[in-house]
């Protein structure tokens, strides 16, 4: 990956609906290539470290809502 794809990959983390494979897809990457050029990510709650934005309680399912509420 280039040092701009880096940055690029680091800045779409910062969205809370934005996946790692999400963002290899539009790299055109693999996962695990997302996983050896930022680091970060391996260890625990390394994409926390990653988010600059405050997060986006807009975005959060409300009680009783979300893919679990069925359960």
């Amino acid at each position: 990956m280039t040092p701009e794809q880096i940055r690029h990959a680091k800045a779409l983390l910062t969205q809370p609906d934005a996946t790692i494979a999400s963002i290899a897809r539009l790299l055109n990457v693999s996962r695990s290539t997302i996983y050896k050029y930022i680091p970060e990510l391996k260890d625990d709650g390394g994409r926390q470290a990653l988010q600059a934005a405050p997060s986006r309680p807009e975005l959060q399912a409300a009680p009783g809502e979300g893919p679990t509420a069925a359960l």
